[in-house]
Formats: C-alpha cells, sequence, structure tokens
C-alpha cells in the first residue's frame, strides 16, 4: 500500500492518467483491480472520475465486475460517471455491464435516472433511456415514492423530454400524497418557466391528486381509488354517527343489542346487590361478636348489633331497626334507563 489512503501503486498510476503504467502493474498483478482504498474506491471508479477512457477499457478487460463495486457512499462506477458527466466512460460501462445501471444507491434509494435529473445530465439520461428501454425502469421509485418527473418537476427540459419521448407515469403519487404536478404549483412565486412546466404537465394528462382520486371514483376504475375517495369524503362530511360495517340486516343487529344488555343488566343488578349486602352485614365500626350483660356502668350488647351505637351513643343516629338486608337491595335499573346511558338499538347499527 501507498501513503496514509491505502492506495495502491494501482490507484497511483490511474489517479495520474499512466496508461503504460497500468497496462504493466495489470499484467503482473491483475487482482490490483478489485483493491480498493480507504475512500472504498476501486481503480475503475478513479479512472471513470477522471474521464481516462482507454483507463476504463483495460481495467474493463481485466474485471468487469468492479462495474458492481460500491464506494462508501454506495455509488459505482456509473453512478460516477452519471455524477462527472463522463458519458463516453458511461456508454462503455453500461455496454459491459448494463445490469449496473440498476443498481440502487444505498443512502436514498435513487437509481442512476434521479442522478441524471438532480445533477442536470439530459444528455446521459437520454443516453440510459434508449440504451436500457425498459419502462419499469424509467418509472422507478426512491424511497420517497419519487419517481424522475417528481425531481425533475422544477427542470423544463428534463420534463418535456420525458414526457414527449418516454412512457414516463405523469400521475403517480409518491409517499407524501404528490404528483408532479402538486409539486410543480407548491412555489409561491411562479416565473415563465414554472407556468409553462405547468401547462406541460397538464397537457400531456398530469392531475393533481385530489383530482384523481375524484376521476376514479366516478369511473369506478379501480378499488384503491374508490376506497381514498371513500375515505376523503367521510372526512369532509365529519360524520358523527359511528360507522358499521356490514350492518344490513337491520333486525338481526336489534337482537344482538339486546342479548348484549341482558347481559349487562345482570352484571349491574349483581353489583348492586352485593354493595347493598356489604352495607347491611358491616355497619360503620363492625358488630359485636358475643351477648355480654350490664355491669355498672358498662353497658351490656348483643352479638349482632353495631358497636358503634354502644361505644359512642352520643354520635350515633338511633333509627328504627330497618329492613332485612334481603329488603335492601334496590331494584335493577329498567332497560329503558340503561339505554339512555348506552344509546339506542338504532345507534348500534
Amino acid at each position: 500500500m501507498v501513503g496514509c489512503y491505502a492506495e495502491t501503486p494501482l490507484h497511483i498510476a490511474t489517479m495520474l492518467g499512466h496508461l503504460d503504467f497500468v497496462q504493466e502493474i495489470l499484467n503482473r498483478k491483475p487482482k490490483l483491480a478489485e483493491e480498493l482504498d480507504s475512500w472504498k474506491l476501486s481503480p475503475l471508479h478513479i479512472a471513470t472520475a477522471k474521464g481516462y477512457l482507454d483507463i476504463v477499457k483495460i481495467l474493463l478487460s481485466v474485471n468487469s465486475e468492479m462495474c458492481f463495486a460500491r464506494d462508501r457512499d454506495g455509488r459505482n462506477p456509473l453512478h460516477i460517471a452519471t455524477i462527472k458527466a463522463r458519458i463516453s466512460v458511461l456508454r462503455e460501462l453500461v455496454n459491459v455491464r448494463p445490469q449496473a445501471a440498476r443498481m440502487l444507491i444505498d443512502r436514498r434509494g435513487e437509481t442512476i435516472l434521479h442522478l441524471c435529473v438532480r445533477y442536470d445530465q439530459l444528455e446521459i439520461l437520454k443516453l440510459l433511456v434508449e440504451t436500457i428501454g425498459d419502462n419499469g425502469f424509467l418509472n422507478s421509485k426512491d424511497d420517497d415514492g419519487n419517481t424522475i418527473l417528481h425531481t425533475a418537476a422544477a427542470d423544463k427540459q428534463v420534463i418535456e423530454y420525458l414526457i414527449i419521448k418516454t412512457a414516463i407515469e405523469v400521475n403517480t403519487i409518491n409517499v407524501y400524497g404528490f404528483t408532479a404536478l402538486d409539486l410543480s404549483t407548491q412555489s409561491s412565486r411562479k416565473d415563465e418557466k414554472d407556468l409553462q412546466i405547468v401547462e406541460l404537465l397538464r397537457c400531456s394528462g398530469s392531475k393533481h391528486t385530489k383530482d384523481i382520486h375524484l376521476s376514479a371514483h366516478e369511473l369506478g376504475t379501480t378499488q384503491m381509488a374508490r376506497t381514498l375517495t371513500s375515505h376523503e369524503n367521510d372526512h369532509n362530511n365529519n360524520a358523527l354517527q359511528p360507522q358499521n360495517k356490514g350492518c344490513g340486516n337491520v333486525d338481526e343487529k336489534k337482537n344482538d343489542w339486546v342479548e348484549k344488555m341482558s347481559s349487562t343488566l345482570m352484571i349491574v343488578a349483581s353489583l348492586i346487590a352485593t354493595m347493598a349486602f356489604q352495607v347491611a352485614v358491616n355497619p360503620p365500626g363492625g358488630v359485636w361478636q358475643e351477648d355480654k350483660s350490664q355491669s355498672g356502668e358498662r353497658q351490656g350488647h348483643k352479638a349482632g348489633k353495631s358497636i358503634f351505637v354502644n361505644t359512642d351513643p352520643e354520635r350515633a343516629v338511633k333509627e328504627p331497626p330497618g329492613p332485612p338486608a334481603s329488603e335492601l337491595t334496590p331494584p335493577p335499573p329498567s332497560e329503558l334507563e340503561l339505554a339512555d346511558l348506552q344509546g339506542s338499538p338504532k345507534d348500534h347499527c
């Protein structure tokens, strides 16, 4: 290794563009083509970034699998060629390993097409679209659900090319619920270019998200669109009544409600009876456990009588004997009373 960056002689020769040195090193040690430096850059990454087409061809002839090697930012040599606008190098890389163009960048889930738009590489975008020619690849989404049309929302040239020359989907919705037209009309300051972009999108059939849902609901084209529209309508109506899906048989629902109310009545009545019984058999202060006759100033008492009456007669409220504990149980609430609290059967359907 050479220097503090763990560079091999092949890295150094490639960086300096010394074609003869690169060839000689590879003749002696072809395995060096696979080595990565501390930035995880291969010699092919470096040759690509520098635009050294002849060195790229030599490296590819030794080990074309290095087209799939990632640097520490998750980019392979084709991504580097796109960012650096090395169109001749990229054409060579794609011809040798076209599958490497489909690799995603690790950090954001972007494709090489997203890089073309972000770095304003229209010619490279055209090259990739024409070379790969795959509508699925063209309409790929990043981690936020953005296609390249979303990314190009402020670039008139790219949008014009995508709309006129490709089969780009113009009404794809990202994870935030926006179409490309939504993004293009969000800017508070609109110049002539912005207005032209909006007009291009509208002429291509692009719509706002809310309009896509409405049209799909009216036409009944997709179940998902109907569901989204239904949810939107429910929200706008602010319905206060509970929603009960599948409530087609009203009589059946009412019968279920009566059965549930009967069970509730039994539970409530049992609780009330238990509480009343506890009050009757356990008065405040408790009761005497045995009989005791009067002795001097100390009053006698009988088992089962309230202790509080004997120990503090001045504070005790003496009342006529009450009814038996069984009669202390209040009648359970009527079904009508519970219905007022729980809601009537029609409220549950």
